[in-house]
């Protein structure tokens, strides 16, 4: 349920923190000084704060020397932990390191580098910037060193995205005193289509005229696509090698495709999915880019108005992933 259509007052909240966040700068390094941090009392501060009043209206009754010493005693080292809580962040130095893709429905994960120049810096909390998230990553950063605190979320849809507003806290040293800044990085994460489960088989490669003249059907041929595994297969030509990993993650086994007069090209086709919507034919042609990268093979991609040639290897896997994931 949306919150924000029963409650006026998160309703309210939300759309001032959303005017809010797009007001500040976008960097995906960020300097911690006075004029990015916040400071309020938290509900033990008040709490503090009701027991010095109550305290200081007993000594003034009751003429208590003692009280009163007692009283302004608590009161500086109230003061005293205010100063400390708020230079826990200040002159505290944030970096964000590029996210690496993931797939839609799995989760992005940003690594925040904290750098202290100065004293040590204890109990810092970092989260995402919104009113359903309160999980803090909690980290300590030692004294002219660096930390790394990992916060993740997970992207709605496939595509290009901002990464999230974020908020970094500290309550050190009392917990009476809440100091906290917020940061826009200004980093993306790019999502790629989430894999059909389980994956349909793999198509058949396709002959093209142009192959090699002569050519024979021994164990020593020339390996010019794959196909899907079909029963009676030779075990020679079944790819081994990508097996076990294929039965781990629940693919299918896959035959090597040979030709005598013909040259065999596998093509990963978007007219090849049969009548699924737009984003289940993504999700199916995902899944087959793992597969036949997983393979080993040579492999091309077809979309509409996308044609990425046959090649293999990591780059090629993700040149293809990409142009899935940006697909419009």
């Amino acid at each position: 349920m949306n919150l924000s259509s029963v409650n006026p007052a998160f309703f309210i909240a939300s759309r001032f923190r959303s005017w809010w966040q797009a007001r500040l700068r976008k960097s995906d390094t960020i300097l911690l000084t006075q004029r990015n941090i916040y400071i309020l009392p938290t509900k033990a501060g008040l709490l503090f704060a009701a027991t010095l009043v109550t305290l200081l209206v007993a000594s003034i009754n009751y003429q208590l020397n003692l009280g009163y010493v007692l009283t302004f005693l608590l009161a500086g080292s109230g003061v005293v932990s205010m100063q400390l809580t708020h230079n826990t962040l200040r002159g505290l130095t944030l970096h964000m390191k590029p996210v690496t893709p993931v797939f839609a429905g799995d989760a992005a994960g940003m690594d925040v580098v904290l750098s202290s120049p100065s004293g040590a810096r204890h109990g810092l909390g970092l989260k995402i910037e919104s009113a359903d998230v309160t999980t803090l990553t909690w980290v300590d950063v030692p004294s002219g060193g660096q930390a790394t605190a990992h916060v993740s979320f997970v992207p709605a849809s496939r595509g290009l995205h901002e990464l999230p507003t974020l908020s970094a806290e500290t309550r050190f040293p009392l917990g009476f005193f809440r100091a906290w800044t917020v940061w826009r990085p200004s980093g993306q994460v790019l999502v790629y289509p989430q894999p059909e489960r389980p994956p349909a088989t793999l198509p058949s490669a396709r002959a093209t005229p142009g192959g090699p003249a002569q050519s024979k059907r021994t164990q020593g041929a020339e390996i010019e696509g794959i196909r899907a595994y079909r029963r009676g297969d030779p075990l020679k030509l079944v790819f081994w090698k990508k097996a076990a990993k294929s039965m781990e993650t629940g693919g299918e086994l896959v035959s090597r495709d040979t030709s005598a007069s013909a040259q065999h090209e596998l093509w990963l086709d978007w007219h090849a999915c049969g009548l699924l919507a737009p984003e289940e034919r993504l999700s199916r042609l995902t899944a087959w880019v793992i597969a036949a990268d997983r393979a080993g093979v040579n492999f091309g991609l077809k979309l509409p108005g996308v044609d990425i040639g046959r090649d293999h290897g990591e780059v090629h896997r993700r040149h293809c992933l990409e142009a899935l994931a940006l697909w419009n």
